[in-house]
């Protein structure tokens, strides 16, 4: 992965130049800009996810947006302190070294920003990881095995070990794939922490999102032994 830049107008890009040549990132620039590609409903976020196509590759377009009372006022709007402050820079860096790493990330393609004045609109453009379900849609359909439990457990001791807090760990973005291996996505705020209480606190956010979207489900479908199991995972590795 080699980190490129591309200035563009009133932004610029931070984009894999090993991926892209400059004149492909300036020809798909616009493509992202005007919210181009296919919407994908199953993984969207507060501004919904597309899928972009580039010659024989698929990747993932999220367009930054608040969330709650502020999203409304001002959507996806950021005050501007520098290119290297914005949300999808430090994202996509973050990404970068957590993929580098051997975590179960998808590899980060571009991050977009577009500046007005004082504030700036963003967005990320990371590989696409195909035939992935979040844990939220999973649970929708059935109640998980004892074993997914644990391996979800264990993929985030595996975060923890090396440092990397989530800032919004909920049960849309713990994805599986078609051979059942975990990945987190969204790292949106994300960033490396030395060791310390964080960790718990990604525990209880991920149990209460756990706990909001089960609520209506049938009891088997999130039963006290699946957290339990998720647990011991996290906090052992095993």
């Amino acid at each position: 992965m080699k980190p490129a830049i591309l200035n563009q107008g009133r932004g610029a890009v931070l984009y894999d130049g090993d991926r892209l040549s400059a004149d492909e990132m300036a020809t798909l620039l616009p493509v992202l800009l005007e919210s181009g590609g296919e919407a994908l409903p199953n993984l969207a976020g507060r501004g919904g996810v597309r899928l972009v196509r580039h010659g024989n590759q698929e990747w993932i377009w999220r367009q930054n947006r608040r969330g709650g009372f502020v999203g409304r006022l001002i959507a996806g709007r950021y005050l501007w302190l520098g290119r290297e402050r914005t949300r999808v820079w430090r994202e996509w860096r973050l990404l970068q070294t957590l993929h580098a790493r051997g975590l179960p990330v998808p590899a980060p393609v571009a991050a977009v920003h577009s500046r007005h004045g004082l504030v700036y609109e963003c967005g990320l453009l990371t590989e696409r990881l195909p035939g992935v379900e979040s844990l939220a849609a999973r649970l929708n359909r059935a109640p998980l095995p004892d074993t997914t439990w644990t391996a979800i457990g264990r993929c985030l001791a595996r975060f923890h070990a090396a440092g990397a807090c989530h800032a919004d760990l909920n049960a849309h973005n713990i994805l599986f794939n078609d051979r059942d291996e975990v990945f987190l996505v969204d790292f949106d705020r994300g960033r490396l922490r030395r060791p310390g209480g964080w960790r718990a606190r990604n525990r209880r956010r991920l149990h209460r999102s756990l706990v909001k979207i089960t609520r209506d489900l049938p009891g088997e479908v999130f039963p006290p032994g699946a957290w339990r199991r998720l647990e011991a995972g996290a906090l052992t590795g095993v």
